[in-house]
């Protein structure tokens, strides 16, 4: 019984550690992206206010975003950032049209409130 364990487990444990170490399968280096987050210049969403303004506004818009159905995972992903009724789109998305999209989305739901695009078109390698 214990060899037929062991050997259902190295059945599935080898081919998993083969392709772990695979060097063509590199980790993404965001390196560049996290500095820049750090430098408390740039918002992240560890600044959501807990204003009620804010919370609505922000679940206005994420509900807004989430609605569309043309939009990929990777755009419903963005973050919404509001803070004092300024609201910022930060994260990747897949095409420009996307881009527009969202700022349109979040600038219908916001209405007279700022909307900062800090969205970026992913480009595919």
């Amino acid at each position: 019984m214990k060899r037929i364990f062991l050997t259902a487990i190295s059945a599935i444990a080898l081919p998993i550690l083969a392709s772990a170490a695979d060097p063509s399968k590199v980790d993404a280096d965001n390196t560049g992206r996290n500095q820049r987050d750090r430098d408390k210049q740039t918002l992240t969403p560890g600044d959501q206010s807990g204003a009620s303004a804010d919370i609505q506004l922000t679940r206005a818009i994420r509900k807004a975003i989430m609605k569309d159905k043309s939009l990929s995972i990777t755009a419903k992903n963005v973050k919404v950032i509001a803070l004092n009724k300024r609201v910022t789109l930060r994260g990747p998305v897949k095409t420009e049209a996307e881009k527009r999209k969202i700022e349109s989305l979040a600038q219908a739901a916001a209405g007279r409130t700022q909307v900062e695009d800090q969205l970026e078109v992913k480009s595919d390698r």
